[in-house]
């Protein structure tokens, strides 16, 4: 018993430093996005960004492959540069953003690898959820930004396919294509 008791007590004495070894960042909104790039007619790509992205990063500074992070992406700020097309992306034939206005990703896991981080977890697009990884570069930084706070940056790349989320069923690859790439870039102050 007495065992017990001492085993319980370390671990709580272990649980506040193993979080103070993380700190809660918090993404720019002005210099934080996700870009796209789609094949069209099989000839050429069309790229566009959605700007409303809020990113919350618990980041473990000792050992980065502890941290996790959770992105909330507003599909209806969605933005190719012709506005026609932004209208037909929000409606049903696509992104149908009346009923499905948010993209959410949460991270599962993070690793090192050669060229910087994998970050797995999972997508939610159009109501369906898929595992995906996240290929990131960062952090870099940290440096003092105009809010007189630390600011880092990453940088991830995927590639999802648009026919796993539901998205423009009615189209054919030869005319929208099917691989969607993103490029997700957040912009995070520290709290």
């Amino acid at each position: 018993m007495k065992r017990l008791a001492l085993a319980i007590g370390i671990l709580s004495l272990a649980a506040p430093l193993a979080l103070a070894q993380s700190s809660t960042w918090v993404s720019d909104p002005y210099h934080s996005e996700v870009d796209f790039s789609v094949r069209h007619l099989s000839i050429a790509n069309v790229h566009g960004r959605i700007g409303g992205v809020a990113a919350k990063l618990l980041l473990n500074e000792a050992n980065i492959t502890q941290s996790s992070v959770t992105v909330t992406i507003d599909v209806t700020t969605i933005d190719t540069g012709v506005a026609p097309r932004d209208t037909h992306l929000k409606t049903p034939d696509f992104f149908d953003v009346a009923k499905y206005p948010t993209a959410t990703f949460v991270s599962t896991g993070v690793t090192k690898t050669a060229n910087g981080l994998a970050v797995a977890g999972n997508f939610t697009l159009h109501g369906v959820t898929k595992p995906i990884v996240l290929q990131v570069q960062g952090p870099n930084g940290p440096v003092t930004g105009l809010d007189k706070k630390p600011h880092t940056g990453f940088s991830a790349t995927t590639a999802i396919r648009r026919d796993d989320y539901g998205i423009g069923p009615k189209f054919p690859d030869a005319f929208v294509g099917e691989n969607i790439q993103l490029t997700i870039e957040l912009d995070v102050a520290k709290q």
